[in-house]
């Protein structure tokens, strides 16, 4: 019985070692478009939001640099579509594919950077649209809706950025960890 489960576990192991290969190479090539994905999308967002601006004869200009965390999305576009262009590059180099934690640092740390310039972007989109009346910020969509629309379409895209980002640090979280085997069960140590 015991040789029988060895010769099953032998047939298991030789299948998925020929199959490792083909499911790597494929991950390779998603994970690659995915960067690929971030920079147009980045740098359409950031072409959004600096070409941005409107007036208005009651209120006067409104653009860019009126809005601090508009300067904090662009800066994260930046840096996000600069990273995914040189990971990209990077990734096809046989020395550095090996070192999976150069992919898996970054990529964690650029999730988090662009769920916070998201999160703010939201905010400014919100309080543009709706107002806050209880500190007396008037909603400005109404005045300046142009200015609304692109600044909506340029959130939009960096959502689709954060998005990716997020199956790319799943992915190098994979790459990272998927040499060590998995945490000993007890229960497994005490049936052997």
């Amino acid at each position: 019985m015991r040789s029988n489960n060895n010769t099953r576990e032998e047939e298991r192991s030789s299948s998925s070692k020929q199959q490792q290969p083909q499911a790597h190479m494929s991950l390779k090539i998603i994970d690659s478009c995915l960067r690929l994905s971030v920079v147009p999308l980045s740098v359409a967002t950031i072409w959004l939001t600096v070409t941005n601006h409107e007036s208005n004869p009651d209120y006067g200009n409104l653009d860019y640099n009126s809005i601090m965390g508009l300067k904090y999305m662009v800066g994260v576009s930046a840096i996000s579509a600069i990273y995914a262009l040189l990971s990209t590059i990077s990734s096809w180099v046989t020395c550095l594919v090996s070192k999976a934690w150069l992919f898996f640092v970054p990529d964690q740390v650029l999730a988090y950077v662009m769920t916070t310039s998201v999160a703010g972007a939201t905010e400014i989109v919100y309080l543009l649209n709706k107002g806050d009346k209880i500190v007396t910020w008037s909603e400005m969509c109404s005045s300046y809706p142009h200015y609304c629309s692109k600044l909506t379409i340029a959130l939009g895209l960096h959502v689709f950025v954060l998005f990716f980002f997020l199956f790319l640090s799943v992915i190098s979280a994979y790459r990272a960890f998927s040499p060590f085997d998995p945490p000993c069960d007890s229960q497994t140590n005490i049936d052997a």
